[in-house]
């Protein structure tokens, strides 16, 4: 999950739950995976800028150096939105190959940067239509994930009391005190729930939403750390059984159980324009000296291999529709079926306007 993004993604923010949070605190900066036998001073090297959310398995990572004979060098670099603009600020002398995690709030401002080659992957035929976003292919798709609203099941059981079917339900009073949310400026899923909201309300009617959400006490704060795992009644002891998280939240609460569950503690709603769909991509950075290296990374990442790896890393879907999902994302995670879709040159043109527009709305 990502605090991009994305700040991310794809999707995206970004990338999600404890043990993964657990890892990234333990995680450098800059990290390299090796460990295949053949690896010496001689082998290149190929370098992937990321966000701090990236996360990908050893096996996986070591399947790619072994069969290129190279060593994959990890350079984590904030939340997306900051990663993308150290990339921006080194296109004059790259600090990376490739360049993982730009997401659809972000893409507009990526292309128009003008720091990624394009590349016609012939992965590409397998990937639906409607995740690609630029018809030049300087950025693919890898994956995406669905920004929503996430409820504690228990807390609604024992107060009898239905979960939020539609986010007019948030501005209800028997919902007043109930939802924490992130902040959009400082979020990726704050600014994709934004985004939810713009595309669901209008332009004309998603402060209207807010005014009334701030007047039924909706609780903001920064991140989606401190919303997920200090504030939701579900994941911490804390008192709000409402939360923006993703689509994929119950799989993680499932998968990272202490003990075994046979049903996820948390659901997702997922009705229709409640969610923000994230889209995460990949582009190989102008510049780089290992373009051939390069666009076979990009291939592998857009392969089963890989793709099949992204659920259980980042917990978000994988592009590739040929990736087998794992059994725990079967049984507990949804896709949105009708997601808020804005197009990316709408999210560049309006972000920051949007943000300001709901800072002055929500929180002065």
């Amino acid at each position: 999950m990502r605090n991009a993004v994305y700040d991310g993604g794809q999707y995206n923010e970004e990338i999600r739950m404890k043990k993964s949070l657990q890892i990234m605190l333990v995680t450098c900066v800059v990290f390299c995976i090796t460990g295949n036998g053949f690896a010496s001073e001689d082998t290149p090297t190929l370098t992937i800028m990321t966000h701090d959310s990236f996360s990908a398995s050893k096996p996986v990572v070591a399947e790619f150096e072994k069969q290129h004979r190279i060593k994959l060098q990890f350079l984590k670099t904030g939340d997306a939105g900051a990663a993308l603009n150290q990339a921006i600020l080194s296109k004059s002398n790259p600090m990376a190959d490739v360049f993982f995690g730009v997401d659809n709030t972000f893409l507009s401002r990526a292309l128009m940067a003008d720091i990624f080659e394009p590349y016609d992957s012939p992965l590409l035929a397998k990937i639906p239509a409607h995740l690609k976003s630029d018809p030049e292919n300087r950025l693919l798709p890898v994956d995406f994930g669905d920004v929503c609203l996430n409820y504690d099941k228990k807390w609604f059981a024992q107060k009898k009391l239905p979960p939020p079917a539609v986010l007019e339900d948030l501005v209800k009073p028997e919902y007043k005190g109930l939802a924490v949310v992130e902040n959009p400026a400082t979020s990726s899923p704050g600014l994709a729930f934004l985004l939810a909201t713009v595309g669901h309300f209008g332009e004309k009617g998603y402060l209207d939403f807010w005014k009334k959400l701030r007047g039924n006490d909706v609780q903001v704060v920064d991140g989606w750390k401190e919303a997920y795992w200090g504030q939701f009644s579900a994941a911490s002891k804390g008192t709000r059984p409402i939360v923006v998280s993703y689509a994929s939240s119950p799989p993680a609460e499932v998968h990272f159980a202490e003990k075994p569950l046979t049903e996820a503690t948390t659901a997702a709603l997922t009705a229709p324009g409640t969610c923000f769909r994230q889209t995460e991509f990949v582009g190989i950075l102008k510049g780089t000296k290992n373009l051939t290296l390069a666009q076979k990374l990009v291939d592998f990442m857009l392969g089963k291999s890989f793709q099949e790896d992204i659920p259980l890393q980042m917990f978000v879907f994988p592009a590739n529709p040929e990736a087998v999902l794992p059994e725990v994302f079967v049984k507990y995670a949804k896709i949105a079926k009708e997601p808020v879709l804005l197009s990316a040159d709408a999210i560049d043109a309006n972000r920051e306007k949007w943000i300001e527009a709901w800072t002055e709305t929500v929180l002065r």
